[in-house]
């Protein structure tokens, strides 16, 4: 396994890094990458970015926003979290596995004394808090899992900058994100830095491996920085815009996450449908959106639409019926 350890905190060159291992490097190497953002929102995907962050908290504090390749809710960094992503082929693996990826980091904890488990659809947590928040992006049978780890992140921004709505939340009483995400290190003995943390975590990954890590040639930082210019420091690709709708309505499934439907009809039939969410995907929602067009508002129809369609490659954990009872709803 190749390591690369990125020296900026530049977080749209660090998603274009992704990036570009995940399409350009050799595929017959498998990756392990750690790094730090500086004050930063990553939205999932899938994510309506206006719905998700506090503008005027962004502005106050000068906070980056920006949208990452793969699906999940927004997550904020700053320079007490770690990131750290795995590039492999899929293997077998024709589906999203979070778990595989999530549980060594949480065995490593486990022998440090840190009761963490892998816990919901993507969480790492402690005692019921959550530390790490994980996604992962699936194309052309290659796998990215990226992963953040709050050691000693500034909380008290976390709860101010995200928009969390009501139902993100399982109990009554929980008033806040500060109450239900935690830091590592109170965890951890006090001598355990960020630095022998990272340190821990990569001779739990590689082993005994030489971890000198992989040095980014010209021209590598060439085609880095022109996938950062093309995609992630522009405004369409972070933030879009979005045309007004007349109907929108949202559920949160279980096993699938928050889905937002901003749709418009013409005479009982979608005219203009759009998804947005915390979910995960194979696929492209657009490609649904296309196909639902024109159909009539109706279960029979939208039932004989969708016959031949898998909705869990747009939306991982949830059910067709699921689907259209939200759409009728």
């Amino acid at each position: 396994m190749i390591y690369l350890e990125s020296t900026t905190t530049d977080p749209a060159f660090n998603l274009a890094l992704e990036q570009y291992v995940f399409d350009n490097m050799d595929r017959n190497e498998e990756y392990f990458m750690l790094w730090q953002n500086n004050n930063t929102v990553v939205v999932g995907k899938n994510q309506n970015t206006f719905a998700e962050v506090n503008e005027k908290v962004v502005s106050e504090k000068n906070i980056t926003v920006v949208r990452r390749l793969s699906g999940g809710g927004a997550v904020y960094h700053d320079l007490g979290n770690i990131n750290f992503t795995f590039i492999m082929d899929a293997k077998n693996h024709s589906d999203l596995n979070i778990q595989l990826f999530c549980q060594p980091v949480a065995d490593l904890l486990n022998t440090l004394g840190v009761p963490a488990q892998v816990n919901g659809r993507n969480d790492i947590t402690i005692e019921g808090k959550k530390f790490s928040g994980n996604s992962q992006y699936l194309k052309q049978n290659r796998i990215m899992h990226h992963g953040t780890i709050l050691f000693q992140s500034d909380l008290s921004v976390v709860s101010s900058v995200l928009n969390v709505s009501a139902d993100k939340f399982q109990s009554k009483a929980t008033k806040s994100v500060k109450s239900r995400v935690t830091n590592l290190s109170p965890y951890l003995p006090s001598s355990i830095t960020l630095e022998d943390f990272k340190k821990l975590l990569l001779k739990h990954i590689l082993g005994d491996e030489n971890t000198k890590p992989y040095t980014l040639t010209p021209q590598d930082l060439e085609a880095i920085e022109k996938i950062k210019h093309e995609r992630y420091d522009r405004w369409e690709w972070n933030y879009g815009s979005s045309p007004n709708y007349s109907v929108e309505k949202s559920r949160r499934f279980d096993n699938c996450g928050k889905i937002e439907i901003h749709m418009n009809t013409e005479k009982g039939h979608i005219s203009e449908i759009q998804f947005f969410g915390d979910f995960f995907g194979l696929y492209d929602t657009t490609d649904l959106a296309k196909q639902l067009c024109g159909v009539k508002l109706e279960k029979t129809a939208l039932t004989h639409q969708l016959t031949d369609c898998k909705i869990e490659n747009y939306f991982h954990g949830l059910k067709k019926e699921e689907l259209i009872s939200l759409l009728l709803e």
